[in-house]
């Protein structure tokens, strides 16, 4: 089990692992605060945990220290590997480690449901994938996300409108899950302590959307809204449609609104009715 393991400093000195900036690594070595954020992502028992960056498994021992079934943890940097192999030997059969980018490998083969993602996601992709996970077939494979994230990104998350952090994120994240942020960690708690603060996010998915919409319109109107965000409506989303001013108002909205004043479901409407 992995209580037998060495602490994560003396397995990051033995492996000379330090964290790469290129790779957005910061590793969290406190192993009470990686089984809390195991513990967010609820009873892990009879669910397969897909885990990106694991790095020196921190996170990975608090995963298998909660119970998960099984641990499919993807990660790139091959120095980081015999660390992990260190991990699959104490929990033999329960976790499996793929050496990839997560950007590149389709991982549903090496998965079963249900499935749950936990990840201290590296910050240079973390976005990313978040983006795709929430962009797929719908329902996806996956039951929730317990992720983490810089706490400006977290914010954007969870955003209501009416802010500056307000925007395609949070529409994208709040038509399709239920968001909420639920630890937030200062930057002591990594290594390398990185300049900002950190917060993890669970997002619980939704069977269907929250609002009924076409998926690619929304995304469409989203962007064009908040790409031109101080722009009236009217202005930003011209390109849409030469008789905008019509349909903004079929869906309840005022033509010199701004992106950020417009609820989610106030874009739903208007993506119901470009789409009609």
């Amino acid at each position: 089990m992995t209580d037998t393991l060495p602490p994560l400093r003396d397995v990051i000195a033995t492996h000379n692992l330090r964290a790469k900036k290129s790779l957005g690594q910061n590793f969290l070595l406190d192993l009470n605060l990686t089984a809390k954020i195991a513990r967010q992502a609820g009873d892990l028992t009879a669910c397969d945990v897909l885990e990106i960056g694991p790095g020196p498994g921190g996170l990975t021992r608090g995963l298998l220290a909660e119970g998960a079934r099984r641990v499919l943890a993807v990660e790139k940097d091959t120095r980081c590997l015999p660390a992990l192999a260190e991990i699959e030997a104490a929990c033999p059969g329960r976790l499996v480690v793929l050496n990839a980018d997560a950007l590149e490998v389709d991982i549903r083969a090496h998965l079963t449901p249900p499935i749950r993602i936990v990840a201290n996601l590296p910050y240079n992709v973390g976005t990313e994938l978040l983006v795709r996970w929430l962009t797929q077939e719908w329902p996806p494979f996956w039951d929730s996300l317990t992720l983490m994230f810089q706490r400006e990104v977290a914010e954007r998350i969870v955003a209501a409108p009416g802010g500056k952090a307000y925007g395609r994120l949070a529409i994208l994240a709040q038509w399709r899950t239920t968001p909420r942020i639920v630890m937030s960690l200062p930057p002591e708690a990594f290594s390398p302590a990185p300049k900002v603060h950190s917060a993890v996010v669970h997002l619980v998915r939704l069977e269907a959307p929250r609002y009924p919409a076409d998926a690619r319109v929304l995304s469409h109107v989203v962007a064009a809204a908040f790409n031109q965000r101080r722009k009236m409506l009217r202005s930003s989303l011209k390109g849409l449609s030469p008789d905008i001013d019509t349909h903004l108002r079929a869906a309840g909205l005022e033509p010199s609104l701004r992106a950020e004043q417009v609820s989610l479901e106030g874009f739903c409407a208007l993506a119901r009715s470009l789409a009609g």
